[in-house]
């Protein structure tokens, strides 16, 4: 037997529905040209993921049930093709307490020749890290074994969704119902090592059935989450028979046939990617996707001459293209005449728009205008943050008048522990490298120069921006190091501490200073009020500061 199969790794637009219906529907009739009779959108391809709370609203699962019943009539002149759609679905009505409550489902169904033929209900509905499932759906309890092909090519294809596939009882259901192939359908949002380690749990998933398996998975950007592509496929020996490109739409195509041991599986395989490319694709894609999925023309970013502004003027760059991105420099009293050279020069390698606009009339103003409150008080934080809130305002201000959106320049270290200013260098609306420790800015900017896809500038970062001190530059001499530990020490107490939630005795005990694990723990419990208040960003690691961390202000726990 043999069967040509497509995984349709696309980049769906959460609500679009008549949208997404268009995408499915343009795949589908390109797979079948090409001789597939198995297409395998990913999950909750319909109505794209996640829709958060509009999976509340029973108008909104109303319109993806009509939208399937679209979908499969579009399909109808496919003759013998079967195409598996994501999908949430509602069930019957259940009341408690006089309160109706719909059941939902995150669904998959199977299309062929304009009906659906089979539908599956996910089982294992996960509520961890970004995963809020449960708040929406409830968990299937059944097994969907469809036939894909016809006469002696045909196969049963057992069905799982994404989380299914993490867990042994799913699949094995699944090769009880007479399962010959495993496909399973995904949206799980990358962090830094995510593809490969999903490479890993599948094929254990595959030693355990002895079943090839198909994993389809979604690529783009939705709000603060990323999605990667790297579609694979296993054979039943959990060898590698395909892998997709990372980051980028693609028709995956894959053939089955039966061989001495059985069947397998052959396709493209796309070559092993370093984490930081991955990174940078993933800073990449989204911004392109906040940006043109929400309807900006553009960007607009304050370019200090420093490594956080620098770095994200080239993901702005890399993500829009040079014409949509502005630049703006607004030096202060204490900025160095490097920050000026620096910041100018990698505008114009860039070939960005680049202004200069002097803040020192209105910080000058604001001094005069509180001279009397501040009569003999030292200068302190409160004059450097008005300095970044008078930034903070021009930068709003062309975004009003032009419509252009901010994107803010913060990283992981200040985020963590509020080395940043409320409506001030924190105002914009989107934070591209909010989920970078600073370690890792400068590991990717020099990652950046290696990388330059244009060959414009030797350095398209100048090296004194990666090789200087950073500072904020907000009064004399002032360096980032003068209150804070070696930020290589502070990313490993916050990346232990934070993200991985190691107590504060553990750190201690393995090394750490115990004033840098006090300092640096106490820094990250004072400043939560500050993280409510920041604007999205993009999240590249498995707990960022957002939907993974959950943490009250007010709070005496202090372990």
């Amino acid at each position: 037997m043999t069967l040509k199969l497509c995984v349709a790794q696309l980049n769906f637009f959460v609500g679009d529905l008549d949208g997404n219906v268009r995408k499915i529907v343009d795949a589908a009739h390109q797979a079948y040209a090409s001789g597939a009779r198995l297409l395998l959108t990913p999950e909750l391809s319909l109505c794209g993921y996640a829709a958060e709370d509009l999976f509340l609203r029973p108008a909104f699962i109303q319109a993806c049930d009509d939208a399937l019943l679209r979908l499969a009539s579009q399909l109808a002149g496919l003759k013998g093709m079967a195409v598996v759609v994501g999908h949430p679905t509602g069930g019957t009505e259940t009341r408690t307490r006089s309160v109706a409550t719909q059941r939902r489902f995150n669904a998959a169904s199977v299309l062929r020749e304009g009906q659906v033929v089979a539908s599956y209900a996910k089982r294992e509905l996960p509520n961890y890290q970004v995963f809020d499932e449960r708040r929406y759906f409830q968990p299937g309890d059944g097994v969907c074994v469809f036939e894909a092909g016809e006469g002696a090519d045909s196969v049963r294809v057992g069905l799982l969704i994404c989380e299914d596939a993490w867990f042994e009882e799913p699949a094995k259901l699944a090769r009880q119902a007479g399962a010959q192939l495993l496909a399973v359908i995904n949206a799980s949002p990358f962090h830094i090592g995510k593809g490969y380690e999903r490479e890993a749990v599948m094929a254990q998933r595959v030693q355990a059935t002895g079943l090839p398996l198909v994993y389809a998975h979604l690529v783009g950007g939705q709000d603060e989450v990323v999605f990667e592509g790297h579609s694979f496929a296993l054979n039943s020996d959990a060898s590698l028979a395909g892998r997709a490109s990372s980051f980028k739409e693609q028709l995956f195509e894959l053939q089955l046939d039966q061989g001495p041991n059985g069947l397998r599986l052959t396709g493209g395989v796309e070559p092993v990617r370093s984490p930081e490319a991955d990174l940078w694709d993933a800073l990449v894609l989204g911004v392109r996707d906040y940006i043109g999925k929400n309807g900006f023309p553009g960007v607009l970013l304050g370019l200090s001459g420093g490594i956080d502004s620098a770095l994200v003027l080239a993901v702005a760059v890399d993500a829009l293209g040079a014409s949509k991105v502005r630049t703006v420099m607004m030096p202060s009293p204490y900025t160095a005449d490097i920050s000026w050279l620096d910041a100018r020069e990698m505008a114009q390698c860039m070939g960005v728009r680049y202004d200069e606009i002097s803040i020192v009339p209105e910080f000058e103003a604001f001094k005069a205008s509180l001279a009397g409150e501040f009569a003999g008080l030292a200068l302190d934080a409160t004059e450097e943050n008005i300095q970044a809130r008078i930034r903070g305002t021009l930068l709003m201000a062309l975004s009003n008048k032009f419509g252009s959106i901010v994107l803010t320049t913060g990283n992981k270290s200040e985020m963590a522990t509020g080395y940043c200013t409320l409506y001030g260098d924190m105002a914009g609306g989107f934070a591209v490298i909010k989920d970078l420790a600073k370690t890792q800015v400068f590991r990717m900017a020099r990652w950046r120069n290696a990388h330059d896809p244009y060959d414009t500038c030797a350095n398209p970062i100048p090296d004194r921006i990666i090789t200087r001190a950073p500072s904020a530059e907000l009064r004399p001499d002032q360096t980032d190091q003068d209150s804070l530990p070696p930020y290589d020490i502070l990313d490993a107490i916050v990346e232990r501490y934070m993200e991985n939630d190691e107590s504060i005795d553990a750190l201690i005990a393995d090394g750490f200073s115990k004033e840098d694990v006090e300092k640096v723990t106490r820094l990250i419990k004072v400043n939560e009020y500050k993280r409510r208040q920041s604007p999205v960003g993009i999240r590249v690691t498995h707990r960022s500061f957002g939907k993974d961390w959950r943490y009250p202000i007010t709070n005496r726990f202090r372990a």
